[in-house]
């Protein structure tokens, strides 16, 4: 940034940068509020969700993955809550609203985990299934190609299925085969 302001002093654009300064931070405002009220509203109808015993009622029908890519916490129902939790608020495309119930599955995790500072296969695996969920419904993408003015801000949804469902099968089989023992 310095670099910038002082070549624009010699090259007289200073007015210039002063204005994409403005603008900048302004476009980065607004954007901010429109992601956090997005944030608020899907959080907010997750902890719904969870008052209601929807997350129980899908963490009973996803039970049968979840218990194969999270073995170590198959007994553990409120770990799975957590864990399934998360995996719904990705499959929503929520991403930013994912966070808070991704950190709450992750301390779950933690705390049965034995080696305090190694992780285990199940974290390992729920890091993976994060960074590469499918959405089927990109809401925050949509979202941001909204605010950027696209005409048809959910025309992306065939390839984010295509490339999350892979990226998805590429990473629980890399992970499966890099799992260190026990």
């Amino acid at each position: 940034m310095v670099v910038s302001v002082v070549i624009s002093f010699f090259m007289g654009t200073t007015g210039a940068v002063s204005d994409a300064i403005i603008s900048g931070g302004k476009a980065s405002i607004d954007l901010l509020i429109t992601m956090l009220s997005m944030m608020c509203l899907w959080n907010g109808i997750m902890k719904i969700a969870e008052f209601g015993g929807i997350t129980s009622i899908l963490s009973r029908i996803f039970a049968p993955v979840l218990n194969k890519l999270f073995p170590n916490y198959k007994h553990d129902i409120e770990t799975s809550s957590a864990i399934c939790s998360n995996v719904t608020a990705n499959l929503l495309g929520l991403g930013n609203a994912a966070t808070p119930l991704g950190i709450e599955a992750m301390k779950r995790m933690q705390k049965a985990n034995p080696q305090k500072d190694t992780a285990n296969n199940s974290m390992i695996m729920f890091v993976v299934l994060n960074t590469a969920s499918i959405q089927l419904v990109p809401t925050t993408i949509a979202i941001l190609r909204d605010k950027a003015g696209a005409v048809s801000p959910m025309d992306i949804v065939p390839c984010v299925w295509i490339s999350s469902l892979f990226a998805l099968l590429v990473g629980i089989t890399i992970t499966r085969l890099l799992e260190k023992g026990g």
